[in-house]
């Protein structure tokens, strides 16, 4: 009797957030027939500004650094960037794949033990056809969980992808290094998969408001994403002290919604998007035909200059939490680039709160 109660209130609950996120619909789009998509800003490289080239007294950025500052300008203005071509077409697929496989080994594994799921899911662990599938940085991924040995001349796609996204000549290692520092602390370890079926969700930002920008999240498409997959939608320009005080006054929010300028996150594959975890979103339902799911590489890294508690778990195995910074990847690249089948044996399988040494 206890536990039809306590399903029937969870249901009841789950059924009154679906209400409010389908009204919160009805208010971002208002009259609008389609609506805006995020698009990737055209940036033109600055040339070298005086007295920073030869015989100054600073060195001379990058052409990849003086973008990383366009970049920023942005990302620090509307609170999200939308950055295209970060991942290859080829490993994006491969990426997408060994995503997939992880999940059916996590699926296997916590219909065993249902405590597992926690080594395996992160905040998104709870809706229905929805997952943050907590991704392991050794070579098999789960298959090496508990010391388990796998075969070293196996494909390692995770270390591919990274060395792609945040190697020597990383796509994204610029604007992270721009944005955080060698010392930001790697956050975040997962992947975003909905399924079709998958209910909106309500706008929300990922963490109690904080003065300095705390965190910037990646979400990398990993197939084309349309407008039927469920794709993010960014409120522009809400990370700031003023809109989160109006979204958290209730006579407030719904005028708020109605005048926001909301962009959907619609994807080409190895696309991405850079967010500040302040920005208002919220992931839109997954109406695509069977088989369609949404699956979203997802990573970030949290700012060093915020030291306090930031009010918000991320999806990463907890033996990684605070022990991976980004100059520690760098170097697990640079050592990967140079023959070492597993770079990232140092940090383990991420199951528990071991300290390195």
């Amino acid at each position: 009797m206890v536990g039809s109660a306590h399903d029937l209130l969870y249901q009841d609950q789950q059924a009154a957030m679906e209400r409010r996120a389908l009204k919160e619909e009805e208010l971002l789009r208002g009259k609008k027939k389609k609506l805006k998509e995020l698009k990737a800003p055209k940036l033109k490289i600055p040339s070298v500004k005086a007295g920073t080239g030869f015989g100054s007294q600073s060195t001379p950025q990058s052409p990849e650094e003086r973008l990383a500052n366009e970049q920023a300008k942005i990302l620090n203005r509307d609170g999200v960037l939308r950055i295209n071509s970060v991942l290859s077409p080829d490993l994006s697929d491969k990426l997408r794949s060994y995503v997939l496989e992880q999940q059916k080994i996590a699926e296997i594994e916590t219909e065993k033990d249902l405590i597992l799921s926690k080594a395996f899911y992160g905040v998104e662990n709870q809706r229905k056809n929805r997952c943050d599938l907590q991704l392991s940085l050794l070579q098999g991924g789960y298959a090496s969980d508990n010391g388990k040995k796998v075969n070293p001349d196996e494909p390692y796609v995770l270390a591919d992808a990274l060395q792609e996204l945040l190697g020597m000549n990383g796509t994204l290692r610029p604007i992270y290094q721009n944005l955080v520092t060698s010392e930001g602390e790697f956050y975040e370890l997962a992947s975003v998969i909905t399924d079709p079926g998958s209910l909106r969700q309500q706008v929300h930002p990922d963490l109690p408001f904080k003065e300095i920008a705390p965190l910037y999240v990646i979400f990398l498409a990993l197939q084309d994403v349309d407008e039927n997959m469920g794709p993010t939608t960014f409120l522009l320009k809400t990370h700031t002290k003023k809109e989160n005080a109006i979204f958290n006054d209730y006579s407030q929010k719904d005028e708020q919604l109605s005048r926001a300028d909301s962009r959907i996150a619609t994807l080409k594959k190895g696309d991405a998007v850079l967010f500040d975890a302040r920005i208002l979103h919220c992931g839109n339902a997954n109406d695509a035909e069977k088989g369609s799911n949404r699956v979203l590489f997802n990573f970030s890294f949290r700012n060093p200059k915020v030291q306090s508690n930031l009010g918000y778990a991320g999806s990463i195995r907890p033996g990684y939490c605070g022990a991976i910074s980004l100059d520690g990847i760098h170097n697990a690249l640079i050592a990967y680039d140079n023959g070492d089948k597993n770079p990232f044996e140092h940090y383990g399988d991420g199951l528990s709160k071991k300290k390195l040494s």
